[in-house]
């Protein structure tokens, strides 16, 4: 009777632990196939600067190069290995990796380059190209969901070594079981008694998939028999590539700060600053050896624990025959050699961060942004934006009274294509806040002035540039206020003046006497026409720049001053693709001709006229070379604002300085926003070439300052140019001597 009752006692036991445990283990198994079919990582989207193109010609310096080599991830070390550099005085051994550019995958290439005097002299690549470009820096991540971070990468693109070693690290049986393997199990559990501490992990990489995706990290028994019931479910379910492929990509392998690293792809990008392709054997030992423990395993907190580690997985990796004796004794004699990315340097390019959301939210939804992983290739340049940042924490630090008393902007850019190459908002690089190169509207000053001129200018039947202007005390009335009486900078009046001094010397008495003949609704329509709104109050101060306008807005109006005419959109953004690369949006380069590019032409003489002998003319020998330069200072009431915008053949550059609290700081133009352009621009690459001149453009010689013709043997002869027909009438007494007629002595050339 004891027998018969102790067995159906037993018998009653396992139906009942059958009929309970079957329903659990068909929802353990529903619940396991539909999350992992309908899982979707959220992919942060990735900013990437423009990737530098090195070809034979190419203007750089060696401190340049550096920056954007060591912005993209390189590091010094054996060019053997891709990612690595190596370079004595002017010659760089260089391997780049492989990298997804906007237009397509780039192999990795090894190169040869010789630097003399700036420019690339020498150039050798070992696949015969004369062009190679380095993978963009990344800059930074838009808009997180969540606080995990991830690098999608389809299986086929991890390493070989990377994909088979973590089998033979974690899971030598992976091909082989059906979600859990009962031998591996016994087998990490007699390890782990004979050593003492967990030494070997008993669970699959299958398992470990369902415990990153589905379960909590607890250590009870019944989420370990959850995990192999969801386990060999999925492995029912899926086949073996795609389960490893979640799991290479899903696999928690770190913090950078408050987000969560998971997977391979994301790992490699921030412990070495590569694509996990370019990555070397000891450094897939590394990353391997994480999965076991990534805070125990860490490499920067626990430096030897991780050499050891990794060291065991090299072993591993020679064990079961993933690489040679030679590759393993290089291997284990190399260090960690970390190059920690924290935070994808959104803190370093903040600024310029800030300008690409806007112009993206302007075409995306934000969830868009923030969990698809769109790839975002942008204008900016490392090593100008490192320049501009020192140019203006150092200029502002020479001219304050009192240290941190004044704060600044600027705004760098290539005028023949509106694309930003450097935005500072902030004297200290990093730091988060107010955007002062976006934000900051301030009065201009003088730097509007040369729009007045040139509304002038387009009217060569009434101006040219040795009109005379009257500079002398005006009064102007305002309905309900005082009438405005301007002065000028230095308190004194001028009298007759050459409408070209006028402009180069800043006399705001001329100035505002020309622009009440013009009109002030002139001056607000060319603004709107040019891309700025002005405001909806005019007062006749405007024409001295009593208007707010933020640094950007600046850069924008002067951009087709610097592009000879050609008028096009500021942009951060030249591209935007998805995760794998396909072009979703195109930010195209969109060239407006404007009207009166003769009038450009004489304005841009002026502005070169107020570099050479204006108010500009202490940068004559604040650069180490004449690079042509032309520029405007700007200085507002109480010396509050300061101002230089200033632009060559290929690049324009506005500088801002002044106080937060708007107070009066002591600082003009040409003392302080000047030294800062200058700065800036005697480390950039510069090409001084001649500009060009449109057809309708003829010289004359002019017995300056008076506008009179006259000869070349004239004392005081100066050639100017004129729009077409539009020169003096009228001829110098200088000319009674001459014996040839006036108009063919006086005429210089044509063009």
């Amino acid at each position: 009777m004891l027998r018969r009752f102790t067995i159906l006692s037993l018998l009653f036991l396992v139906g009942l632990t059958l009929g309970l445990a079957g329903p659990w283990i068909w929802w353990l198994d529903r619940e396991a196939g539909s999350r992992f079919a309908e899982r979707q990582w959220t992919q942060n989207s990735r900013v990437y600067a423009r990737p530098l193109e090195l070809y034979q010609g190419l203007a750089i310096s060696p401190e340049d190069l550096l920056v954007e080599l060591n912005a993209a991830g390189l590091r010094s070390g054996d060019p053997a290995q891709p990612g690595r550099f190596r370079h004595s005085g002017s010659a760089f051994d260089i391997h780049l990796p492989a990298f997804l550019h906007s237009d397509g995958p780039e192999p990795a290439a090894r190169i040869n380059l010789h630097l003399e005097q700036g420019t690339v002299q020498a150039l050798n690549s070992n696949n015969g190209s004369s062009l190679v470009r380095v993978p963009p820096a990344e800059l930074g991540a838009l808009l997180p969901l969540d606080d995990n971070d991830r690098t999608l990468i389809a299986l086929a693109d991890f390493p070989p070594l990377l994909v088979t070693g973590i089998q033979a690290v974690e899971d030598r049986s992976f091909n082989h079981h059906h979600g859990i393997d009962p031998r591996g199990m016994l087998r990490a559990a007699w390890a782990n008694l004979r050593h003492g501490q967990v030494v070997q992990g008993g669970s699959t990489i299958t398992q470990q998939l369902v415990k990153n995706l589905f379960l909590t990290p607890d250590r009870s028994l019944v989420r370990k028999i959850n995990e192999a019931i969801m386990a060999i479910s999925l492995e029912r379910r899926y086949g073996k590539a795609a389960i490893l492929e979640a799991y290479l990509n899903e696999v928690y392998l770190g913090q950078d700060g408050p987000r969560a690293i998971h997977g391979f792809g994301r790992a490699s990008e921030h412990y070495f600053g590569l694509p996990v392709q370019a990555l070397a054997p000891e450094q897939i030992a590394m990353l391997v050896g994480m999965a076991r423990g990534a805070s125990w395993y860490h490499p920067a907190r626990n430096p030897e624990r991780a050499l050891a580690r990794r060291d065991r997985v090299l072993d591993i990796f020679l064990e079961t025959g993933l690489i040679d004796p030679a590759t393993h004794a290089d291997s284990r004699a190399r260090p960690l050699d970390l190059n920690i990315q924290r935070g994808r340097q959104g803190q370093r390019y903040g600024e310029f961060l800030d300008l690409v959301a806007r112009q993206l939210r302007r075409d995306y939804r934000e969830r868009d942004l923030s969990g698809t992983g769109l790839r975002i290739h942008t204008t900016l340049s490392p090593a100008a934006q490192q320049r501009a940042e020192q140019s203006l924490a150092n200029g502002l630090a020479q001219v304050e009274r009192e240290p941190g008393e004044l704060q600044g902007a600027i705004i760098l850019l290539e005028p023949s294509s509106g694309e930003i190459r450097a935005l500072v908002g902030d004297r200290q690089p990093g730091r988060r806040g107010f955007n002062r190169a976006l934000d900051a509207r301030r009065q201009v000053g003088s730097v509007i002035k040369p729009f007045v001129y040139l509304i002038a200018l387009a009217q060569p039947e009434r101006f040219h540039l040795a009109t005379t202007l009257q500079d002398e005390p005006i009064s102007i009335p305002v309905s309900g206020q005082p009438a405005w009486q301007p002065r000028n900078y230095d308190g004194q009046s001028h009298g007759p003046v050459p409408l070209m001094d006028a402009l180069a010397l800043s006399y705001n008495q001329a100035t505002v006497a020309l622009g009440q003949e013009l009109g002030l609704s002139g001056l607000f329509r060319l603004l709107r026409q040019l891309g700025v709104e002005p405001g909806s109050a005019p007062h006749p101060s405007a024409f001295l720049g009593a208007l707010d306008m933020t640094p950007l807005q600046v850069a924008q109006l002067y951009q087709p001053l610097a592009a000879e005419g050609y008028s096009t959109p500021l942009r951060a953004i030249n591209q935007v693709t998805d995760a794998r690369g396909q072009a979703l949006a195109r930010y195209p380069m969109r060239m407006r001709p404007i009207r009166d590019r003769e009038a450009l032409a004489l304005l841009d003489y002026a502005l070169r006229h107020a570099v050479t002998d204006g108010t500009a003319r202490s940068l004559s020998w604040r650069l180490p070379d004449d690079i042509g330069a032309r520029g405007k200072t700007g200085t507002t009431n109480d010396r509050r604002d300061a101002w230089f915008v200033g632009y060559t053949q290929d690049w324009l550059g506005v500088v801002w300085t002044g106080r937060d609290d708007n107070a009066p700081a002591g600082i003009s133009g040409s003392a302080t926003a000047l030294p800062v352009w200058a700065e800036l621009f005697a480390g950039l690459p510069v090409n001084p070439g001649q500009r060009s001149w449109p057809e309708g453009i003829e010289w004359y010689w002019i017995d300056w300052p008076s506008p009179l013709l006259a000869s070349e043997s004239c004392a005081n002869a100066k050639a100017l140019p004129f729009i077409a027909d539009s020169q003096p009438g009228l001829y110098s007494p200088c000319m009674n001597a001459q014996a040839e007629p006036a108009t063919r002595r006086s005429r210089w050339r044509r063009n």
